[in-house]
């Protein structure tokens, strides 16, 4: 029997019963909300950095794993289980497509069995589908003939503006994948599309004085590079595309560049520069050798794009001997 004193203990306990159930019960709700909007997250695939990069501009919140990093040749990439498990959760694949990818891409979609990503789904968008690509090359069954690519070079990334028809149309493709992200994603764009315009025209500005001038480079990684600038490519340290530099190649390049030097021998970070060394030394220290980074450090970096393209244009004018 309950005596007069003890009522208002037992009315404590029934309160605090009362509020543990319900902080219980809230927790199991905010766990709940907080799992639903976990599954639900935007998650996209990106096959180099610099679409990687493009996606954190359109689409910040989301989710995004990089197969490749500055330092890789993304012509050869191992389909690693880690990158099937990536691409298999992904709702969205960003690649460059025109067969940069053809040697592994195509296992990590077979293997994910992922159909949100498989070709012609709306989840799977290649870059080289949204601009003009220049230098096609006829296909041809020759396996000696290295690694060619019939509908064109795929680097495209390095010309600002086709950099800049590829976010249009990534960003109308974000907007069919993810509906509800569609206005935000198109007003990112639309801030994004003034200030790159504006940087096109100060980079292409700084970059009239490299107009005209000659390098030699390892592979056309920055084709498109030098096709905006008015840069031209006179000699391929590669005897034949995607092949290592021979012995013989480099002697027949030194014998044709001693009397005629370019303005600089030219190798992506991703490339070994003992082949491009060796001619500068053949030279006579007549050629710089200079080493540029094919796309951005860090994809995840603010304006990552805009700072790659100002390390471009800053060690080109350098290496000319203009700032």
């Amino acid at each position: 029997m309950h005596t007069a004193s003890d009522r208002p203990h037992a009315a404590a306990r029934r309160r605090t019963l009362r509020t543990s159930a319900w902080l219980r019960s809230l927790g199991l709700t905010l766990g709940l909300a907080l799992a639903s909007a976990q599954a639900g997250a935007a998650t996209v695939f990106a096959c180099e950095p610099e679409w990687a990069a493009l996606v954190r501009v359109l689409l910040p919140q989301a989710k995004v794993h990089v197969a490749t990093h500055a330092r890789q040749d993304p012509h050869h990439i191992e389909a690693r289980p880690a990158l099937i498990a990536q691409m298999r959760s992904a709702d969205l694949a960003v690649c460059t497509g025109a067969a940069l990818e053809a040697g592994w891409l195509p296992m990590l979609q077979q293997r994910s069995a992922n159909r949100k990503v498989q070709n012609g789904q709306p989840g799977m968008f290649y870059a080289a589908d949204h601009a003009s690509l220049i230098d096609p090359r006829p296909a041809t069954l020759n396996p000696f003939a290295g690694d060619v690519h019939p509908e064109g070079n795929p680097h495209l990334h390095a010309d600002p503006r086709r950099l800049a028809e590829v976010a249009e149309a990534l960003a109308e493709r974000i907007g069919e994948v993810w509906p509800a992200q569609a206005a935000e994603v198109q007003a990112r764009h639309k801030d994004w599309a003034v200030r790159w315009q504006r940087h096109i025209e100060r980079w292409s500005q700084q970059g009239s004085a490299l107009k005209g001038r000659q390098v030699a480079a390892q592979h056309t990684t920055f084709g498109y590079l030098w096709h905006w600038l008015g840069i031209e490519m006179v000699a391929d340290l590669e005897p034949k595309p995607g092949m290592p530099p021979t012995p013989g190649h480099l002697d027949s390049l030194r014998k044709a560049l001693v009397n005629h030097p370019p303005a600089a021998i030219v190798v992506a970070a991703y490339q070994d520069e003992r082949s491009a060394r060796w001619l500068v030394q053949q030279l006579q220290g007549k050629v710089p050798m200079l080493v540029l980074p094919a796309t951005v450090d860090n994809p995840h970096q603010a304006e990552a794009l805009e700072r790659w393209f100002d390390r471009l244009l800053s060690d080109l004018l350098a290496t000319a001997g203009q700032r």
